[in-house]
């Protein structure tokens, strides 16, 4: 870790957990004349659109505050960007681990070993993952890292319709309930 990414992170982790979120990562790399600085942040429940504009909002502030004490922090204009982790973000820390109940992972363990299953529990000292040969207890002190599996079906979502048009008539000229008759549109002026 570099003393610039070390005091980003000392210098943002305040800012991003008075918005109820965790830093998971902040990077600054430079892209011509300026710097991409790019976040990374998560909490319990995740991270939705209106979270990333408030964290941004209050990264923003702080970095533009550090530019004026700090100006070889960033070295001038920076380009901010804002996200939650995605599904290959590494397991490796217990709020991981918890924050992926539900999912499928695979487990890497210290003794070179791997176990594949659904996270069923998770806190700070172990995770318990249901796989083919039923419940296993890991200690996190043992694991590695993990991995979320990427599921195109999860067993508890629902069943896709496979004929989402079942008891339409043949021609698909049923009228929708939802949308106005034809002869109540307005009239547009352009």
């Amino acid at each position: 870790m570099t003393a610039s990414h070390a005091r980003l992170v000392q210098l943002l982790s305040p800012a991003v957990e008075a918005t109820g979120h965790d830093l998971e990562e902040v990077t600054a790399t430079p892209a011509g004349k300026r710097r991409v600085v790019r976040v990374v942040v998560d909490r319990d429940g995740g991270t939705n659109l209106d979270d990333v504009a408030t964290v941004s909002r209050a990264v923003s502030d702080v970095l533009d505050a550090a530019e004026e004490t700090e100006p070889d922090l960033l070295g001038g204009a920076y380009v901010l960007e804002v996200s939650s982790p995605g599904t290959d973000r590494p397991l490796t820390l217990a709020r991981h681990w918890r924050r992926n109940v539900g999912r499928l992972v695979m487990a890497h363990l210290a003794d070179g070993t791997s176990v594949a299953g659904r996270i069923t529990a998770a806190d700070d000292l172990d995770v318990t993952l249901q796989g083919d040969q039923g419940l296993r207890v890991l200690l996190l002190a043992q694991v590695v890292r993990g991995a979320v599996q990427v599921e195109f079906t999860r067993p508890d979502s629902p069943e896709p319709d496979p004929d989402p048009h079942d008891g339409d008539d043949e021609h698909g000229d049923e009228p929708d309930d939802d949308k106005p008759d034809d002869d109540t549109d307005e009239e547009v002026q352009a």
